[in-house]
This record gives structure tokens, sequence and C-alpha cells, in this order.
């Protein structure tokens, strides 16, 4: 009988800012993960060697048997612009590039080193274009024959933005737009200059902006230009990212927005307001881009990849401004989801091979035995009760309703930043006192920031102006005003939320979960909320559940189907 083989090839990124690993096998994504999540450092951006390996393992295979490995970007192009952006501001530029140089060469072009070294691998090594990879991650991902793609974030290579259409197996590139003008930049300078966290803290000021009043949007759209194609240009003498990437802004910035904030000065209604400004003028370059994609392609659907389309403010406007039939956003949309988008690429691109299966998940990382978080339990001397499917659901249910906080970990680990029901803290978005009680008791953060709720994808509509379904967390509908009173806390201040719709067919249990809490509480939804706090990434193990729920203010952890208590 003949052997039938299976190609398997796996995508990697690092080097910038959420290293991660996917591996694919016959054009489907069976096993992904970011490496912050077994290292346990925020965002690590380090070879992936732990991801890789989970990836492998879950596979069942050996670093031989891949077909190939293929990088989210190309560093060469990378070291180029940095050498031609180096040389065009110098003297100015000279620290930045002494100390990026070294990196890009170490470490981006030495990739088959790397792997050679430290997962045994020595076959085939390809490089896909940044923006490529990120265009691939949604198209290939999507449910769509043919589709518009718009992948927007800080730079790849030399590209900030780029526009391509996809049709079955093949993605045309038609427009770029080339650093230094960068929307995704000129987010991240104005979240430098709001004294938050660059690469890391966009969605607050996302968040912050809910806020705000955009009375500096005339300022904003100084830094600026919309052109009517969609495209857009920046005023570079308010900017010092293209020489000095920690500070980003330039002193004309503070000129015309007054003094920047620092980290640990409080937050003012002036920093509020530019956060709305921002927001503001950046959901008008993104309408602009995806109407431009409407227009140029022709295409009813729409694909969303980079880091802006993290921006589920933004993503409303387009899905309810620009045309567009059906959106698909990539819910690892940023350099995690690169890793993906590479593997997707080489699988099409480079052995041409068909599109078949459809159906995208984030349910690719690690899942654990009852054996292994009995293990877990044991070891922290955590007594627990187990129990059947239907009785854990309606008792953590209860308990919900009651307004304590649950740890949720159950099956495979979510790819992506967003907890989408297996590892996810929950709560009850009735009480009114919920969404500080979850900032201030166990999340420690900000008291500004919001919280997502996750609802039965039939009743969806009932609570928000949602025309669809939502599963990655990743719109922000208007909740409708008579069902506001009854969700306080996943209602944001400017009527918002950041919905997750839960099919049965999607994630069976949590959605059972969500059924017993509306037949407790007539509100068939909970508030869902990442599994960790502030500064760390989301769990992974029973070991990682275990201490964060023995080191914060969470009242109960449900785990696989045991349910635990402090007492």
């Amino acid at each position: 009988m003949d052997i039938v083989r299976r190609m398997n090839i796996l995508g990697i990124s690092y080097n910038y800012h959420d290293a991660a690993a996917c591996l694919v096998r016959d054009g489907v994504p069976i096993a992904a993960a970011e490496e912050e999540r077994f290292t346990r450092r925020k965002h690590d951006s380090r070879f992936p060697e732990q991801a890789i390996k989970y990836c492998l393992a879950e596979g069942g295979m050996e670093p031989s048997e891949l077909e190939c490995v293929v990088f989210y970007e190309k560093p060469a192009q990378k070291l180029e612009r940095l050498l031609q952006i180096g040389k065009a501001f110098m003297p100015a530029s000279a620290a930045d590039v002494a100390k990026k140089f070294p990196k890009i060469v170490k470490e981006g072009l030495r990739v088959s080193h790397q792997l050679r070294q430290r997962v045994d691998f020595d076959g085939k090594v390809y490089f896909c274009e940044h923006h490529m990879s990120h265009a691939a991650s949604a198209f290939f991902a999507s449910p769509f024959d043919d589709a518009a793609v718009l992948t927007v974030d800080g730079v790849g290579e030399w590209s900030t933005c780029t526009q391509f259409v996809g049709h079955g197996q093949r993605l045309e590139k038609l427009r770029e737009i080339h650093y230094p003008d960068s929307l995704g930049l000129l987010y991240s300078t104005l979240t430098a200059f709001l004294g938050f966290q660059v690469n890391d803290d966009e969605y607050k000021v996302m968040g912050l902006a809910a806020y705000g009043q955009p009375r500096f949007k005339p300022q904003i759209e100084e830094f600026i230009t919309l052109f009517e194609d969609g495209g857009f240009a920046l005023n570079l003498a308010y900017f010092s990212y293209m020489y000095d990437s920690h500070a980003m802004y330039a002193e004309a910035m503070t000129e015309l927005l007054g003094p920047p904030r620092r980290r640990d000065e409080p937050i003012d209604q002036r920093h509020r307001d530019i956060a709305a400004s921002l927001q503001a003028v950046t959901q008008d370059a993104m309408v602009g881009l995806a109407r431009s994609c409407r227009k140029i392609t022709g295409q009813r659907n729409l694909c969303l990849a980079g880091g802006l389309a993290y921006n589920c403010v933004a993503n409303s406007q387009v899905v309810g401004r620009c045309g567009f039939d059906q959106v698909f956003i990539q819910p690892a949309a940023g350099d995690n989801g690169a890793a993906l988008g590479a593997a997707l690429w080489a699988y099409h691109e480079v052995y041409n091979m068909p599109r078949g299966h459809r159906g995208y998940h984030t349910l690719l990382g690690p899942q654990f035995t009852d054996e292994e978080i009995l293990l877990s339990l044991d070891k922290f001397g955590l007594k627990s009760v187990r129990l059947s499917d239907d009785e854990l659901c309606r008792r953590t249910a209860r308990l919900v309703y009651e307004n304590l906080i649950i740890g949720w970990f159950q099956g495979r680990m979510e790819f992506g930043p967003r907890a989408l029901g297996n590892r996810s803290i929950i709560a009850n978005p009735c009480s009114p006192d919920m969404k500080d009680i979850l900032n201030n008791r166990v999340k420690l953060r900000e008291d500004f920031r919001p919280f997502a709720p996750a609802v039965v994808a039939e009743a969806a509509a009932t609570y928000f102006e949602l025309d669809g379904p939502s599963p990655f967390m990743l719109l922000a509908p208007r909740v409708r005003p008579e069902r506001a009173a009854q969700i306080p806390s996943v209602t944001h201040i400017d009527g918002t939320a950041r919905v997750q719709t839960v099919s049965r067919e999607q994630n069976p249990l949590f959605y059972r979960l969500l059924e017993c809490f509306g037949e407790v509480s007539g509100v068939p939804m909970v508030i869902n909320t990442s599994f960790n706090i502030r500064g760390e990434p989301i769990v992974c193990s029973p070991a990682d559940a275990v201490m964060c729920f023995l080191g914060t203010d969470i009242d109960f952890l449900v785990i696989g189907n045991f349910l635990v208590s402090k007492a």
C-alpha cells in the first residue's frame, strides 16, 4: 500500500517582537504558539526555540520531516533600509544604526545557522516578504476564494502598508506605501508621547480614546496627509524615529501638542483628548485605505492583517463604511501571525498547492491531560472536585452570577493576543462594579481599561449593533441603548463593546457556560479577559494557571473538569 506523504511547513518569526512558530500540514495550521508563552517573558522576540519544539511535538514529527522552514521577512532588505535611512539622517542616526546593525546581522541573516544549531534542522529555508506574510496569514486563513487584502503596520522591510488582491492560491501585490511614511509608526509615536510602551501599549491608547474628545484632530492632521486615493504621507518634521527609535517624536510635536506625559504622571483630560484625536485620524486613514482597496480590486470581501488590524474601533469603521460584504481579520494580526502567513505563503506560492481547508480557528496551542493538571494542583497543595462538563458549567455560571471571579483554563491554548474562552478570566458583566474590581484586584492595570463580553452568537444582535459574527474579539460595535444598563461592566464609556461571539461549533464547552449563565441571569454572556496579570503573558500550562490563581484575587480556578478553591 502506498504511503501518502504529508507536506509539513514551519513558519517562524522573531528578532523584533512577538516571536512565534506555526506548523502547517497540507495547507492546514495544526500548531502555533508565541515564544513568550513558554519563556514567560512578555513579547519575547528571541529565536522561538520552545515554540518550534512544541509545534514539532504536536505534529508528532522530527525536524528532518519538515519540507522547509519559512522566515517571515527578508533580513537583507531590512538591513538595506537601515543603512539607507541611516545615511540619509546622519549624523543623528549614528547611534541608532550602531544599535540595530549587529542584531540584524547576527540574528536576522543567520536564520539557517540558528535552525541547525538549536533545533537540528538542516533543510530548505525560504524568506517571505514581511507584508506578504501578513497578507497570507489573512487571505489563506479566510473563507474567501477572492478578496481584497490590506496590511498595515509599523514597517516590514520597506513597506508600511500594502494592498493586495487574492484569487484562489495566489496573492498579487497592487500598491505599497514605504517607510518612513507609516500609519503604524504614527500611532506608536503618539503612544510614546502619551507615556505608554511602544509595541505593547497601543491598545491602551485606543481604550483611553473613548474618554476624550478629538479636539486635537487638527494638530494630528498636521502630522499626516490623507490623499483621495487612500494613500498617506507623514510630515517628518514632527518625528524622530527615523534616527532615534527611542524618542520617536521631534520637538515640533511638543510645540504643537504640549509637553509629553511621563510614564509615572497621572493621565489628564489633555492626554485623553490627544488619544481621541489620534484614534479619529487613524480611523479616517484606515477607512480611506479600505475604500481604495474596494475601488481598485472590485472585490466584495476584505482581509485585514498587520498591527493596525488589532484596532477594533477602526475595524468597526471599516466594516460599516467601506462597502464590503464580508471582512475577515486575522486574529494574530501582528508578527506572531506572520509566522502562520509565511508557512501558508510557501505552501501555496512556492509549492503551488491548491487551497482546500476552510474554517480557521485560534486553538492551536498546547493542551494538557488530567494527570498533568492534577500534578500541578498537588504540587501546590490545592484540593479540587471533579465534575461532568454540564455540572462544571452550571456550577461555574452560578459562581459568576454571585460576582465571584473565575480563572477558566480549558483545552488548547489560543494563538494570538486574545483569550477566547480557553485561557480566560471570566466574571459577571451585569455587575456595575465588576470592571473596577477586575482592574484593581486581579488585572492590576489602569482603571480606564475596558473588558470584553463573550456572548452566544444567537444573542449577539439582541445586545449589540452587530450584523454578523465577531469570533475573535476584533470589532467594537455599539451596545444597543436599551441593553446598556443590563451589561454595565462591558459597555465602554462611548457606548461600544469589544465583542466576542461564541458558537456551539467553535467552542462547545465555553458556549455551554454562556448558556448556563444566561439561565441564571437572563443574559447569555460573561466578561472574558485574558488569564494573566499586567506585565505577564497569558498562562500556558497548568502550573502557570495555578500560580496566577494563587497570586491574585481570583476566587476559583476551573481547570479542565476540576473546580478548585483556595480554601
